[in-house]
């Protein structure tokens, strides 16, 4: 049987690599190329769910706040992927058959689904058209090893916002997934300003009263989401949704700590308040 399609990150990847011999070595790859750093010149933390300090050279913050959904049923292709996400800030859930995935679409919020056409059982083109009838907004990248002009078309036709064919560059995979995760949301001015904050997400930037201010992903996450309700109580739930994945443990305190580290970064008098038993508030 012919090895599964892999990505590409930055040059070819073997198609044969992929085993699970091979798959720290292909994950590792996948993260330099998401931080596109040589292996010997970085470090990083291989968790999905603690932020970690990643600046350019102007020291501006990567970002965050996309949430998607990867069902692909080759479980170390789809590993690969939604770990090369995580290191782009992008908060990931991974599935390796139709059926959950059609359970996690209905309960989660996704900004995008990127999707393998050829699933056992419920194969990708019906969880299209199930979404597609419900009417969400989630947009939809799918993938497949075919790449002919009538499967491509066959694919939007079924509603797929956009198509990608095996093997595929992993920085196209991202760029693609970023601009689907825009479409998904109303649009939103290219530069969030209140309270004498600035952020800039295009420049990765966030500036009070003209001076910049350095932020994890997680915390750039949060900041974002509060400054995108412009002024109305964001509750934690919401916070937990969007900036992380569903395997954070719901119980943790940990938007109530990233929320405390947000809050002595962007100095006095505070900016973010608690309102109890509710949320927080960008005053």
């Amino acid at each position: 049987m012919a090895p599964p399609a892999v990505a590409t990150f930055g040059g070819d990847v073997d198609e044969h690599a992929l085993t699970a011999k091979n798959t720290n070595k292909i994950a590792t790859r996948v993260r330099m190329a998401a931080l596109n750093r040589p292996a010997d010149k970085a470090s990083v933390s291989v968790s999905p769910y603690r932020g970690f300090m990643f600046s350019d050279d102007n020291g501006v913050a990567e970002v965050v706040g996309v949430r998607v959904l990867v069902v692909e049923d080759e479980r170390l292709l789809a590993d690969a992927i939604a770990e090369g996400l995580r290191q782009e800030a992008i908060a990931v859930d991974v599935t390796y058959d139709g059926d959950q995935a059609l359970q996690r679409i209905a309960v989660n919020a996704y900004d995008v689904v990127v999707l393998d056409r050829d699933l056992p059982a419920v194969s990708g083109d019906e969880i299209c058209r199930r979404m597609v009838q419900d009417g969400r907004d989630t947009r939809v990248l799918m993938l497949t090893a075919s790449t002919t002009v009538d499967d491509r078309v066959d694919g939007l036709a079924l509603g797929a916002d956009d198509y990608l064919g095996k093997p595929f560059a992993f920085a196209e995979l991202v760029a693609r997934v970023r601009a689907l995760a825009r479409r998904s949301r109303p649009a939103a001015p290219p530069r969030l300003v209140r309270s004498g904050l600035r952020v800039d997400p295009g420049r990765r930037e966030v500036l009070r009263d003209g001076h910049p201010v350095f932020l994890s992903l997680k915390e750039f996450a949060v900041l974002e989401e509060l400054m995108r309700a412009d002024g109305a109580v964001v509750s934690a739930e919401t916070l937990l949704e969007r900036v992380w994945d569903e395997n954070i443990d719901p119980f943790t305190n940990v938007v109530r700590v990233t929320v405390m580290t947000l809050r002595r970064k962007l100095g006095q008098p505070p900016l973010i308040g608690t309102v109890r038993g509710v949320g927080y508030e960008l005053r």
